[in-house]
Order: C-alpha cells, then sequence, then structure tokens
C-alpha cells in the first residue's frame, strides 16, 4: 500500500527509502512487532473470557502440562492480524510471490482455526480429522504452487553444489506443494512447549530473509552461484514481518505461557516458510534450516510406524520434546536447548550459500 504511494508520487523526497527493499524490511519489522505488543492483552483477555477453559491439555501427556489448564489458544490469530497489516503496508502487491505466500498463510491459518475452535467447542485435543486438513492444506498448497512455480523453474537445486540441479518437470508442482504442506505440519508438531516453536521460527525466517535478498539480487546470486529468482527479494519484507509478529508474540508465550499460539498460528507460519522456501529454490536447505521442525516430525511418524508394527516405543513420548521431558528434564531446558539447535542449524543453511 504505502509502496504504491510512493511510486504514485515518484519517489520523491522521504518516500524515497520505500523503494529500497532493506528499509521496507527493517519496517515490517517493527510494524508487526508493535502491532503485536499493542493488540496483545487485550486480544489475549478477549481470547480467556470467550473460550472459558481455554486449549483442552491430554491427560496422557506430561503431568506438569496440567497446570497449563485454563490457558487460551488460537493466539495465532494475533501472529496473523499484525503480520497482514504489516504486509500490506510494506510489500509490492504486485509481485506473485506475495500474493501466493499470502494465500497460504492465511488458508492455513484459517485451517488452523477450524481445527483450534473446534478443540475448544468441544473440550477435545482430536480437533478436526486429519484427512480433511491434509486435503484442504494440499488444496491451498496447490493453488500456491501453482502461481510460484509459473514463475520459476521446474529444477531442484542441490546445495553445497554451484549450478547443481534435478529437473523435475511438471511433478515439481507435487513437490513443491509436499514442502508447504510438510512445513506447516513439522511446524505444528514442534508446538508443544512455551515458546519452543515461535524462536525456532524467527530464527529460520532471519534466515530466510537473508537468502531471499541474495537470490533476488542478479549480482549477489550469480556471486554465490545460487539460482536468481525475480522478484524473490521481496519475500525478505515477508520474513521480517513474521519476525516481528513472533517476537511480539513471543513477549506474551514465554514461560509460563499467558496464550498458546494454537494449530491458527503454527500451521500458518511453517506453511509461511514453506512457500517462501518454494519461492527462493532453496527447498533443500529449509530442510537444513528448520532441521528442528523434521525432527520433531520424523520422531511422530518413527513412533507410530514402529508402535503398530512391534507394539513397542522408540521414544518415550512422541513429539522428541516430550521424550526429553519424560526422561526429566525441565521444560525451560528442552526449550533453550532447542533454540541453540535451531541457531546452530540457521549457521549451517547459510554455510550452504557459500560452500559450492
Amino acid at each position: 500500500m504505502l509502496y504504491y504511494l510512493a511510486q504514485w508520487v515518484g519517489f520523491e523526497g522521504v518516500l524515497n527509502l520505500i523503494r529500497y527493499q532493506t528499509f521496507r524490511t527493517g519496517a515490517a519489522l517493527l510494524t508487526a512487532l508493535l502491532i503485536g505488543l499493542v493488540i496483545g492483552p487485550r486480544f489475549i483477555n478477549m481470547l480467556r473470557i470467550r473460550q472459558g477453559k481455554g486449549q483442552p491439555i491430554r491427560e496422557d501427556g506430561p503431568k506438569t502440562h496440567l497446570a497449563k489448564r485454563g490457558t487460551p489458544t488460537m493466539g495465532g490469530l494475533m501472529i496473523l492480524i499484525s503480520l497482514t497489516i504489516s504486509m500490506l503496508l510494506w510489500m509490492d502487491l504486485a509481485n506473485p510471490f506475495v500474493w501466493a505466500c499470502i494465500a497460504v498463510t492465511l488458508g492455513f491459518g484459517l485451517i488452523g482455526f477450524m481445527d483450534d475452535l473446534d478443540k475448544v467447542t468441544k473440550a477435545s485435543h482430536k480437533g478436526v480429522s486429519g484427512k480433511v486438513r491434509l486435503l484442504l492444506e494440499f488444496i491451498v498448497a496447490g493453488i500456491a504452487s501453482w502461481i510460484i512455480v509459473s514463475q520459476l523453474s521446474t529444477n531442484l537445486y542441490v546445495p553445497f553444489f554451484s549450478d547443481r540441479a534435478i529437473p523435475l518437470g511438471p511433478f515439481y508442482y507435487i513437490f513443491a506443494a509436499v514442502v508447504i504442506v510438510g512445513a506447516g505440519n513439522a511446524v505444528n508438531l514442534t508446538d508443544g512447549l512455551d515458546g519452543l516453536a515461535t524462536m525456532p521460527v524467527i530464527i529460520a525466517a532471519g534466515t530466510f530473509a537473508i537468502i531471499c535478498y541474495l537470490v533476488g539480487r542478479v549480482d549477489y546470486s550469480a556471486y554465490l552461484g545460487i539460482p536468481y529468482v525475480p522478484g524473490a527479494g521481496e519475500l525478505a519484507i515477508l520474513c521480517a514481518g513474521i519476525m516481528g509478529a513472533g517476537l511480539a508474540f513471543l513477549w506474551f508465550n514465554a514461560p509460563p505461557a499467558a496464550v498458546f499460539m494454537g494449530d491458527t498460528g503454527s500451521l500458518a507460519l511453517g506453511g509461511a516458510l514453506g512457500a517462501i522456501a518454494v519461492a527462493a529454490h532453496h527447498e533443500i536447505v529449509l530442510a537444513i534450516v528448520g532441521g528442528l521442525f523434521v525432527l520433531e516430525a520424523a520422531s511422530v511418524i518413527i513412533q507410530v510406524f514402529f508402535f503398530k508394527r512391534t507394539g513397542k516405543r522408540v521414544f518415550r513420548m512422541a513429539p522428541i520434546h516430550h521424550h526429553f521431558e519424560q526422561l526429566g528434564w525441565a521444560e525451560s531446558t528442552v526449550v533453550i536447548r532447542f533454540w541453540i539447535v535451531s541457531i546452530v542449524l540457521a549457521i549451517i543453511g547459510l554455510a550452504t550459500l557459500k560452500l559450492r
């Protein structure tokens, strides 16, 4: 919106700053952060009044979680409000990548909202059927993939190798949708402790803000030997908005949490990261940077697979953060150590840009 205004007047005076993606990236972060901090207290109070008992707590989960009864969920709405306003203010809305990522973020957020609402209404942790959720997610991801891939080549670029790509042809559309859906659900599975998913999402978003800016520059991408994607630099602004909205939410989600993100937030943020990675042609790097999310999802898959076939559990409880709780780690210990892992993985992910 402000970009159009500045463009209309010819980027004159102070509005010339809006021409630069770096300025709008910083502005988007601060805008989302400020909005989130301002609306947070009243929004959380509204959720507490409307939900009553708050998010249902699993009886078979760690006993320490029973003390969290009454904590409201759907805090992801607060993230989406501040993020959406920030995006509309600072991003170039003529960019097709922007609309594809907005579609995924809000579409996945709506699916998560339906799931959270079902849980709160029925006072059950089950929510919407998994099959229905996946179907809706793939519909949204499929539409976004079509928009994104129509602007790209259908090559899968391999990190650590300069100009090395695997041509996927039409299968790239399916691959892109799987990446988006997989990222959304992986972040969703990680969101099980206060602040556990929020900070790794912020770290991943910050990493991809750098990646998107670089791949959107023909000079930097040529120097680094990474694919050049015209228009992808605009997504650095979206990444910054995610960081700002995430930091504002973390202010209220820090232990002991005043509000839970819920599927509304975790699905939306994970899906957004997946869509950004596809648009930037760095899908494999997302698996590195978001390695914590991959580990959480893999722990659930492994647990279910082995239990169905042997009747035995590999982990004391899945996702894996609960396994460490069952080993006696304090919740804060699990969260901080997982944050450290996320930082290390982000550094490795950034290293792939030069180690080619």
